[in-house]
């Protein structure tokens, strides 16, 4: 078997591609040549270019350092002439070659793209020289080829237009407001030795901007860079400048109503402009810092609307010339558009995750304590999804506990979540069982599919999961059905956890020929249970299958302590399992059982004849004494008894469940039958034509509902105590 040589081996290395490409960005008139010792020297691929003095001294010129995972260099190919002055010595730390202020970040970026394997491109960048001076380079990381281990920074150092354009390119990559100011801060930083961009506060927060009276300017500080420890009083990333400071700026940069770029040359002249020392110590970065220019970020339109200030401040050693300053202005002028385009996907991202706020739970009830999370996928993802949780006591004094995850992101999926999670909630208090909820659900985003009908028209939600759990606080069983949705996990009070064995179904809107009945799972939840609710992006990682994700998830669980505050509990879980850079957002709910005690809910069973209304009396009167009730309580329950019970003997067939629970600030009445009839309050207020009907029920009860059963059905009415 042939041996493949060392070149081969490492030719497809980032190192060597570009190393390879040095010679396509060679002005013409220009050569590569060899070391004087011959053939070029394999192990450290260097080029020697000789660039025509006539011709070309602008073009860009391409070159690539090799770093270890110290961040160490290991190789270099630095050897063009615009790259003189650098100091590359193999073995030294690559953070040498950077400007103090500069190593956090770019040490950050580094390993960044060490743990991840993401790229990071197109990093407006300062090296320093050994003469004191600063080259402005493109700059790019990539992991290091296998089998060798480390990264490959590619660096381009450009001509002035060459940058101009990509910094627009690197500026463009991001739709978070705070990601694009900080890449037009730093692309800024070419030509200064600090940027920083003021955006309008409607424009931080995503909302519309209009022009603004006197005295109701306000700016907030986006980004700044470089990126180190500044003075006590000075305005860093996201603070907002004092009222003075950005009134001065407002009125600088509009003058004569139109927005222009402004130049403050030397220090005396921004202390007589500021007016004092609290705003000198504010926005002068330093006392080095001796010019500045500002420059407004304007959007087109009729009239402009002006969404903020960029500052490029320098020392009294490099003013500014008019080439420069319209070299800001154009690169300014390219990259407001990205500005504005972020401005309305906060906006968007804004109003979506107020959505996803405000459908989190607030309470569970008295017989269930619940928290929730919820983590929206990171700034660069398309939105915030459509996760969504919710839990809330049912009109009966059961728990409902409900999850969802709808397709796709952005005002669509929030729309069709908002929905959903309503409708969910109405069908649930109405008394429908899970199944009977997830069958209307799935109607719904059926119907939400027709793009000329449907009220989402042209998006599509089909393929959203949900999952649906009522817990019974007096029989400590949960009733449980999924649409698609992956499994709760349930930690029993002995420490046990595991997923639910939930029978898998297709999601809301399947196709026809994959629909089924939604079946029920039905399972103990004796007090002190915990159960789970999550939508798939706290236990999805391409890099395990969901089974492990999901098991990881029921042993981070299991070490909840029933003493544990819930709320913080829930945060650890979610900290400890979701992803550092998720594509998902995360979502969580916790729900620990509690249920009534013994002592306070009594069943009996009776059969249907004539005197059950009569034996009911006897047994509840019996236990309301017991109870310590107030005599016009105990009377209003009697009669309610007396009324369900006589309806319920003459309307249905078998045994009738009469059980009374002592919840709250109040008395649940249920009469169970086998009947199918659904009571309703007629106009003539009569049940029937020999009844007094359920006006009496009415008049006597806080609340009164139906819930359906496998075997019949529920009359359920609530009476103050």
């Amino acid at each position: 078997m042939d041996t493949p040589s060392p070149s081969s081996s490492s030719s497809s290395s980032p190192f060597d591609l570009v190393s390879s490409a040095l010679g396509k960005y060679i002005p013409r008139g220009g050569a590569a040549a060899a070391d004087a010792s011959g053939a070029p020297d394999e192990t450290t691929a260097r080029v020697r270019v000789h660039p025509n003095p006539g011709a070309g001294l602008q073009e860009q010129i391409l070159g690539a350092v090799n770093l270890d995972r110290e961040l160490r260099i290991t190789r270099s190919n630095l050897d063009a002439p615009v790259f003189a002055g650098l100091d590359v010595v193999t073995g030294s730390p690559f953070v040498d070659l950077l400007p103090p202020w500069d190593v956090p970040t770019v040490t950050r970026r580094l390993r960044q793209v060490l743990e991840t394997g993401e790229a990071h491109v197109a990093r407006v960048q300062r090296l320093r020289r050994a003469d004191g001076s600063e080259l402005v380079v493109s700059m790019s990381i990539l992991s290091a080829a296998a089998p060798q281990e480390g990264l490959t920074v590619s660096l381009i150092a450009m001509a002035r237009r060459l940058h101009l354009y990509a910094a627009e390119t690197a500026i463009g990559t991001s739709l978070d407001i705070g990601e694009t100011a900080q890449s037009l801060a730093e692309s800024l930083l070419a030509w200064g030795d600090v940027a920083a961009i003021d955006l309008d506060f409607a424009v931080w927060t995503g909302e519309g901007v209009t022009e603004h009276g006197q005295g109701r300017i306000r700016l907030r500080r986006a980004a700044l860079v470089p990126d180190r420890v500044w003075p006590e009083g000075y305005v860093t990333e996201g603070d907002d400048l004092p009222k003075d400071a950005s009134h001065l700026l407002a009125q600088a940069i509009r003058r004569d109503d139109a927005a222009q770029a402004i130049v403050i040359p030397d220090r005396e002249s921004i202390e007589r402009v500021l007016g004092s020392p609290k705003l000198v110590r504010a926005l002068v970065p330093s006392n080095r810092s001796a010019g500045v220019a500002c420059i407004p970020l304007v959007l087109d339109g009729s009239p402009p609307v002006v969404l903020g200030v960029a500052e490029v401040w320098r020392r009294a050693d490099r003013p500014f010339n008019d080439g420069e300053l319209l070299d800001l202005q154009e690169l300014v002028a390219r990259t407001s558009h990205h500005v504005d385009l972020a401005r309305q996907h906060q906006r968007e991202h804004t109003q979506v995750l107020a959505l996803q706020r405000r459908l989190l739970p607030r309470t569970g009830g008295d017989t269930v304590e619940t928290a929730s999370v919820y983590q929206p996928a990171t700034p660069d993802s398309a939105g915030v999804g459509g996760d969504w949780v919710n839990s809330f006591p049912l009109p009966d004094g059961r728990t409902a506990l409900v999850v969802g995850d709808v397709v796709g992101h952005g005002l669509g999926a929030a729309a069709t979540m908002g929905q959903l999670s309503m409708e969910a909630r109405a069908l649930l208090s109405a008394g429908l069982a899970p199944d009977e909820v997830l069958e209307h659900l799935d109607k719904t985003v059926t119907m939400l599919d027709d793009a000329e009908s449907g009220l989402a028209a042209g998006y599509s939600a089909l393929g959203s999961t949900c999952c649906i759990a009522v817990y019974d606080p007096v029989s400590h069983r949960v009733a449980l059905s999924s649409a698609g949705h992956l499994p709760p996990v349930l930690v029993l009070p002995d420490g046990r956890a595991a997923p639910l064995a939930v029978r898998p179904h297709p999601g809301l809107g399947a196709e026809f020929a994959l629909r089924e009945p939604f079946g029920v799972h039905t399972f103990a939840a004796p007090p002190g249970s915990l159960l789970a609710l999550y939508t798939d992006g706290l236990v999805e990682d391409p890099a395990v299958p969901i089974d492990e994700g999901i098991g990881r998830l029921a042993d981070a669980v299991s070490t909840v302590h029933p003493w544990d505050v819930l709320e913080e509990a829930a945060r650890w879980v979610v900290s400890g399992l979701s992803p550092q850079r998720g594509r998902d957002d995360v979502t969580l709910l916790l729900a620990r059982m509690i249920g009534y005690r013994k002592g306070d809910t009594a069943t009996w069973r009776l059969p249907a004849r004539d005197d059950a209304a009569a034996r009911a009396r006897t047994l509840v009167s019996a236990l309301l004494r017991e109870w310590r009730t107030r005599d016009d309580t105990r009377d209003r329950v009697l009669l309610l008894v007396s009324e369900l019970v006589t309806n319920a003997v003459r309307f249905a067939r078998g045994p009738i469940t009469v059980r009374l629970i002592r919840a709250g600030h109040g008395l649940l009445c249920e009469v169970g039958d086998t009947g199918n009839g659904r009571p309703r309050l007629g106009r003539g207020g009569l049940l029937d034509d020999g009844g007094r009907g359920l006006h009496v029920v009415h008049r006597l009860t806080a609340r009164w509902g139906v819930r359906w059963t496998d075997t019949g059905k529920v009359v359920w009415a609530v009476v103050a105590r």
